[in-house]
């Protein structure tokens, strides 16, 4: 079974834009975590960036009270950020770049030529009992690496397929990108999940990709959401996963 996992970065966006700097404010991405666990999904995902521009300290150990599925922490590789998932525990963190000035993370992490301090931050994150994945584009190079710092995971930047989608030639180089990626990382031991623009469109197509474990999806869910409530949503994109076969 294909998992889901729903990324609610995009509540606490809205949330900020109007009560940034206070204790409280609406939407709440916790409460929305729930909804969508109870909707069916199996995992939560949350990125604490190093700019908080929308996940919160106090989301993110709230979210590890209250949800029963799985806890994602996306996050860069940066001391202060570590420390705190060192204390969180959550069940997994997903290792991304991050820069200031983008709206969300675009690329995937230079894992061949950051290996080493990779490394170090996975037995970190190891030793404590959390599991650990890359975010990264289906490059050989970067999943070979990949497998040299030992992570259990690594997430595949869609990204790509999802900005030619309606290019029917670069679509298929995308896509074959991506599935010759996940062969690759399957051989190396390496569990696959994927993420990054996408939406209720292009996601039947996706279901090419051999070994998918998971897929974190956030955008297009909150984007549905706005018109038939968040429930619905997930359950609308968990029914575009039920035909996977690995």
């Amino acid at each position: 079974m294909l998992k889901l996992g729903v990324n609610i970065d995009h509540v606490a966006t809205l949330r900020e834009a109007r009560y940034r700097g206070r204790e409280t404010g609406e939407p709440d991405p916790v409460a929305a975590a729930l909804v969508c666990e109870a909707a069916g999904a199996h995992g939560i995902t949350a990125h604490l960036r190093e700019d908080r521009r929308h996940i919160q300290d106090r989301d993110v150990w709230q979210l590890r009270q209250v949800i029963r599925t799985r806890l994602n922490l996306e996050m860069a590789n940066s001391p202060e950020i570590l420390a705190i998932a060192l204390n969180l525990k959550p069940n997994i963190v997903c290792l991304v770049p991050e820069r200031r000035q983008e709206v969300t993370t675009e690329g995937g992490l230079d894992v061949a030529s950051q290996w080493t301090a990779l490394r170090e931050t996975r037995q970190k994150l190891n030793d404590a009992g959390i599991d650990v994945s890359l975010f990264i584009t289906p490059d050989s190079h970067q999943i070979q690496a990949a497998a040299q710092v030992g992570s259990q995971f690594i997430e595949l930047h869609t990204g790509r397929f999802a900005e030619t989608f309606s290019d029917a030639r670069l679509r298929e180089q995308a896509l074959n990108r991506l599935s010759s990626g996940a062969r690759l990382a399957h051989t190396l031991g390496l569990q696959v999940n994927a993420g990054h623009g996408l939406n209720y469109t292009n996601l039947p197509v996706l279901r090419q990709v051999p070994h998918l474990v998971e897929l974190n999806i956030g955008h297009a869910i909150i984007s549905r959401a706005v018109t038939s409530g968040l429930a619905a949503a997930v359950k609308d994109l968990l029914a575009l996963l039920a035909p996977y076969t690995p």
